[in-house]
């Protein structure tokens, strides 16, 4: 078969892009296809050095830079393309590359990480990140975002099958497209996080520095708690107000390649996270590592840690993290005690990160694709 992977865009190297690579190792003959590509030629190994077929995006003033500013033009970037010499097509999606054209004759088979996710769960983040939360702008955005959402699940009805990333993510896929979908966890990279059984006496998080990842959250109830050490690794908007909050027991590391963050994971006593996630791959990285997880009990996480409630009873497990029910200081402050009591096998966090590798994920989206190739070839088409 002819086969096209069309992805959203490529600006950065995050999970939907290693998500995006392993696909490509399963299809390595596949084109593929961007809405934007601005990945430098020396590091395109993760896209098996293919070129991307791009759109007119690419080539709009401060692409590379503004490119969520484009949000409503991408309907009419992914429509522009012309898949009508493949088969099949596989769309990897959490914007509009689910909108790729085809004909009913063409399987498309679409790995969704969300709907639409500036137009659906990150309205908010999205109007306040791109300053149009107020006034009349705010108003003709909201109703802009509104538009792409109506979009957004009508041509939910161009794909064949979904898959995606959690039971979390299937329900809200659910919920907007009136769509079943089966579940592939994405890939963690454990041949690079691998195990260490001695810790140090140092929690840590790894995050961009955004509103909803929480962070404020964590380095305010490490403050109130002078004897534990926190180690803070991230970048991004919120940084300088997150640590004008810090006591002197937070540590701030910014910007740290992948060799130094794998180093850090595997020394912790913990990786703490608050947000509420689709999936979740960092805390997956830390488990990789042997590292237990304190994080909040909502989302993705309760798929990716064995976990308990801070506020349950003791009981007997392989547990590889303890859940906190609120996004509050004092239940975080809370689960930090509780954990401090307790014990945590490093041997069984590395065995439930195995779970998620990425010859497992290759493993199964390949036989998803065939099972539904399979089925798409004995029924009509749609």
């Amino acid at each position: 078969m002819k086969i096209a992977v069309v992805h959203d865009w490529l600006v950065a190297h995050g999970g939907a892009e290693n998500t995006l690579e392993q696909i490509l190792r399963v299809f390595p003959e596949a084109d593929l296809y961007a809405m934007l590509d601005f990945v430098p030629e020396a590091e395109r190994g993760f896209l098996l050095d293919k070129k991307s077929n791009t759109s007119f995006l690419q080539h709009l003033p401060f692409a590379k830079s503004k490119y969520r500013s484009f949000l409503p033009l991408m309907p009419l970037a992914v429509r522009g393309f012309d898949l009508s010499k493949y088969d099949l097509v596989i769309s990897s999606s959490h914007a509009a590359a689910k909108g790729a054209p085809t004909r009913p004759d063409q399987l498309h088979i679409c790995y969704c990480y969300t709907p639409f996710r500036y137009a659906w769960d990150l309205r908010e983040q999205y109007l306040k990140e791109t300053h149009l939360d107020r006034g009349l702008k705010g108003f003709a955005a909201r109703a802009l975002l509104a538009w792409l959402r109506r979009w957004d699940a009508a041509n939910s009805r161009r794909v064949d099958y979904f898959a995606t990333l959690s039971e979390y993510i299937k329900e809200r896929i659910n919920r907007a497209y009136g769509r079943d979908s089966e579940v592939i966890y994405p890939p963690v990279n454990t041949d690079f996080f691998t195990c260490c059984e001695e810790k140090e006496d140092y929690y840590l998080t790894v995050s961009r520095l955004v509103p909803y990842k929480k962070i404020d959250l964590i380095v305010n109830a490490f403050t109130a708690l002078p004897d534990r050490k926190l180690v803070v690794i991230g970048m991004g908007p919120d940084l300088e107000k997150v640590m004008r909050g810090a006591g002197p027991n937070v540590e701030f590391k910014k910007y740290l390649d992948n060799a130094a963050v794998a180093a850090y994971m595997r020394k912790a006593k913990a990786f703490v996270f608050a947000a509420e996630e689709d999936f979740g791959i960092a805390p997956l990285e830390a488990q990789a590592c042997g590292t237990p997880v304190v994080g909040y009990g909502r989302g993705g996480l309760l798929e990716t840690v064995k976990g308990r409630f801070a506020d349950e009873p003791d009981r007997e497990g392989d547990f590889t993290g303890l859940f906190f029910r609120e996004q509050t200081e004092d239940c975080l402050i809370a689960a930090v005690n509780k954990f401090e009591a307790g014990r945590f096998s490093p041997a069984a966090c590395r065995a439930n990160s195995l779970r998620f590798s990425e010859e497992m994920f290759r493993n199964k989206f390949k036989a998803f694709v065939e099972r539904k190739t399979a089925l798409f070839g004995a029924v009509q088409p749609r």
